[in-house]
């Protein structure tokens, strides 16, 4: 199970760092995904988002099982989008650009963005699981 986890790390660390040596953009999801909606998107974001489902649907294809599927509603898991969406926006960036590119480059704020996004993921867990 650890040798996935392993390996799914390094897919993603390969990739990010392709595609800002080739590329020049750093990886983070909101940012790729607020430049579509925006309309502000070039072919490469179009591929990153694909890339993303059809990793899955491979995975599904090959008969294996995608860990972390949630057994909740569509109310709950839209409105859970809506405040992770709102919450990149407002931090300037998601976990994977600031958790993954920020931390890399030495990124103070970066950093401090990260160590908050843990805390407060930490925090929901408490609450959800031994709270409510």
């Amino acid at each position: 199970m650890y040798l996935h986890a392993f390996e799914g790390g390094l897919l993603i660390g390969a990739g990010v760092s392709l595609l800002l040596l080739f590329n020049g953009q750093i990886a983070g999801i909101s940012g790729v995904l607020g430049s579509v909606v925006e309309g502000r998107s070039g072919t490469w974001r179009w591929l990153f988002l694909g890339g993303l489902v059809a990793a899955v649907l491979i995975v599904r294809l090959a008969g294996g099982t995608v860990p972390g599927q949630l057994a909740m509603g569509w109310p709950l898991l839209i409105g859970s989008g809506l405040l992770v969406g709102f919450g990149t926006r407002l931090g300037n960036g998601c976990t994977s650009g600031h958790g993954l590119c920020g931390i890399s480059n030495l990124s103070t704020r970066s950093i401090v963005a990260t160590a908050i996004f843990m805390a407060v993921a930490f925090a929901t867990v408490f609450v959800v699981r031994h709270v409510l």
